[in-house]
């Protein structure tokens, strides 16, 4: 770049952003705008770029700028030789149109070059493409910026001029545009670029702010116009601030934390002023769930907590205007707060004159889904599938409280509080069944019902809580199976994968003594017949599963196969994850655990045995043991009668193979899967000599079959942890 560069400043001015939109919108204008501009030639490679981003503006400031792109050298391809020359060499009306088309005559002709293209040769010109100057540049890079923006929804609205109207997130007032102190000559949504801007609405010292260079633009919004024009410096004065503020309080208190609600907070202000509030003590009554809500969503306020995360009566407000005398703007947050607490005390009060057991029936009233009836019926599988699984566990004082905990799970959902914070459903439920005096752990079983919630959220508290939160999960995932109710590619409205995670990180995590396929059985046996759903919708469900390309399913599989598949796909993706390699996943995977929380000790057993320098033959060897037994028409039994070997390879391998059946399935037993694995190394050379000295297929059948038995139990004893083939290269 030969050119002399300056750093360059745009600045799109706006009508207030959507608050939850604008830090992407901040992020991808700057970035979309830099990218642009580099792909064009005109930022050199080590340019930089800041991204601005206030409630009323986009900006971005992008470092050595040239006014000019360098000039490119570009060969290009004309035509075929024997279309562009006649047999004489003598240029054709094809070229010569061809010629014209470039804005070129004949004078070029001794400058066209032969190469070889594909299997025939073609004429090429060389020519230099002028460089893009920053004007067209940047109005091409704008242009691209403004229509790659994520705006969640486009409004229309008129220009000045009366009659021109455009589509963008909000009515745009101003466009400016420097390359150092330089005006650069660029328009958009009717607006044509300058050097003036607004600062804050009502605390701006200039109106407007003339903008003297790219570079004093953030010292002259903040100085000047009163705004921190930077998100990421606006956030960081917020959390400051909080803490300033929490201190100032007095007491060991401090600011909840939601990263979400201060990237809200950050997009509502453009100067933010913190100032403490509080509220009557007597709404401390209300659990703190409802009244931190309530304050986060509705008003965007961050309530204050003590060291042990108890709600007090204070909160904090982060405002936009910072009045010598804050008296006025504290007492209107006061007086706005307190209706939305004397709600959520109203409703808490109101649900407590109506235990959780009288709610239960009147969940019959409300439709879960047209094909798998109503939120009772749902109640009902739920609370069978958790007694069933607390039975498995061994203990019927646990099915008898799985089943209280489950009938009672979902009766919060026809209180007024989860009505208004549907967000609250579960804990509300926790706060009941203690006030109608059920045990604490019913009631933590009622809340933690819905864990994990998300990716990395808790698990369930205890084991009722754990048996009823694996009913529901399980209810939910087989149910929409049983209708067909598939996820298909980003689709996912009844979020079947969390569930699907949630039960996976219950078995594996708490190491339950539970069969998957036992889980997912009788799950399906909960689920209305198909004369319920319709009658002789079977065939539709499948044919939907098949389509939505779920495991590669034949149309006859059962839905519940299905569903396993999944789940074990969920599996797979958790592990990778978690930083296995895939041919590790798909060793351990491959072989369907039933039990998972088994999983982590074959991953681990499977590491160890990919470090034995036997492993890579080994593997390679049961790879070639597996294809052998596939080709074979019928089972083969993992028998082996020692008087009918004949070679001495096949009788050494049948004498080791007697020797470490037995280690490695004692190890297996023990679930000790790595001792297990280990066993097998001393195979190895038995394996190699085998595979050197011994036909399997031979003619004389009774040999041949004796073969592939002792195949058969190599093939069983080297599978048991996992499929060691997936380990082959």
């Amino acid at each position: 770049m030969n050119m002399t560069t300056q750093n360059l400043l745009v600045e799109l001015f706006v009508e207030e952003l959507p608050p939850k939109a604008l830090k992407k919108l901040g992020e991808s204008f700057a970035a979309t705008l830099a990218d642009s501009l580099k792909a064009q030639g005109l930022v050199a490679a080590e340019g930089s770029i800041t991204a601005f981003a206030s409630p009323r503006r986009l900006a971005a400031h992008v470092t050595i700028v040239a006014e000019r792109a360098a000039d490119k050298p570009v060969t290009q391809k004309l035509m075929p030789v024997n279309v562009a020359l006649t047999p004489a060499g003598e240029a054709t009306p094809a070229l010569m149109k061809k010629l014209a088309a470039l804005g070129r005559d004949a004078s070029v002709l001794p400058q066209l070059k032969r190469a070889p293209d594909g299997k025939n040769e073609a004429l090429f010109f060389d020519t230099v493409v002028p460089g893009a100057t920053l004007a067209a540049g940047l109005q091409k890079a704008l242009d691209e910026a403004l229509s790659k923006l994520p705006i969640p929804k486009v409004m229309t609205y008129q220009l000045f001029d009366g009659w021109s109207s455009v589509n963008f997130v909000r009515p745009a007032h101003g466009l400016v545009a420097l390359h150092g102190d330089q005006v650069v000559a660029i328009s958009t949504l009717g607006l044509t670029a300058g050097r003036e801007t607004q600062g804050h609405r009502f605390e701006a010292t200039s109106h407007p702010v003339v903008i003297r260079d790219a570079d004093s633009y953030a010292a002259q919004m903040a100085e000047e116009g009163a705004v921190i024009a930077s998100f990421a410096e606006r956030r960081a004065e917020i959390v400051r601030q909080l803490h300033d503020a929490a201190a100032k309080v007095g007491g060991d208190v401090k600011p909840i934390e939601d990263d979400a609600l201060l990237d809200e907070v950050t997009a509502l202000v453009e100067r933010p002023n913190v100032l403490a509030c509080q509220f009557e003590e007597e709404y401390l009554e209300v659990p703190q769930e409802c009244l931190i809500l309530t304050m986060k969503a509705n008003q965007k306020y961050f309530p204050l907590l003590d060291a042990a995360g108890k709600l007090t009566n204070r909160f904090l407000i982060v405002s936009n205007i910072s009045p010598a005398d804050p008296s006025q703007v504290i007492g209107g947050n006061e007086r706005v707060v307190r209706p939305r607490l004397a709600d959520a005390k109203f409703f808490y009060d109101q649900d407590r004159k109506k235990s959780l057991l009288d709610r239960v029936q009147g969940l019959a009233k409300v439709v879960y889904h047209n094909k798998l009836g109503t939120q009772g019926e749902r109640v009902q599988r739920v609370a069978e599938i958790a007694s069933a699984i607390a039975h498995k566990l061994g203990d019927a004082v646990l099915a008898a409280k799985a089943d209280q905990a489950a009938n009672l799970a979902k009766a919060d959902l026809l209180t007024d509080m989860v009505g208004e914070f549907p967000e609250l459903q579960g804990i509300m439920g926790r706060y009941y069944a203690l006030n109608d005096g059920l045990s604490a752990d019913i009631a933590d079983a009622i809340e933690d019902h819905y864990k994990p919630r998300f990716s990395g959220d808790d698990l369930p508290r205890n084991d009722v809580g754990t048996v009823a939160a694996l009913a529901d999960k399980l209810e939910t995932l087989v149910g929409m199976f049983h209708i067909g109710q598939l996820p298909t590619g980003d689709k996912d409205p009844f979020a079947l994968r969390r569930h699907a995670l949630g039960v996976i990180r219950m078995l594996v995590e708490k190491d339950l003594p539970l069969r998957l396929d036992d889980l997912v059985t009788l799950a399906f046996n909960t689920m209305p017949s198909v004369e319920r759903l319709g009658g002789g919708q079977d065939n539709k469900i499948l044919a939907q599963i098949q389509k939505s390309g779920a495991a590669g399913a034949p149309l006859g599989q059962s839905t519940a196969q299905l569903a396993l598949d999944f789940l074990y796909d969920r599996l797979a993706g958790l592990l990778r994850e978690q930083g296995y390699t895939a041919q590790e996943v798909d060793a351990v995977v491959s072989q369907r655990p039933q039990r998972l929380g088994d999983t982590p000790k074959r991953l681990a057993a499977v590491r160890a045995f990919a470090a034995l320098p036997e492993s890579a033959a080994l593997a390679a060897a049961n790879k070639r043991v597996g294809n052998i037994l596939k080709k074979v028409e019928g089972a083969v039994e993992p028998v082996t009668n020692p008087y009918i070997l004949q070679e001495p390879a096949e009788i050494a391998l049948n004498a080791m193979l007697g020797e470490v059946e037995p280690v490695a399935d004692a190890a297996f037993d023990n679930g000790d899967y790595t001792a297990s694995l280990l066993a097998l190394a001393a195979l190895k050379t038995p394996v190699d000599d085998f595979f050197d000295a011994v036909m399997v297929n031979v003619e004389d059948a009774n040999l041949r079959h004796n073969r592939l038995g002792l195949l058969a139990r190599l093939h069983r004893a080297m599978n048991r942890v996992a499929d060691l083939a997936k380990l082959a290269a």
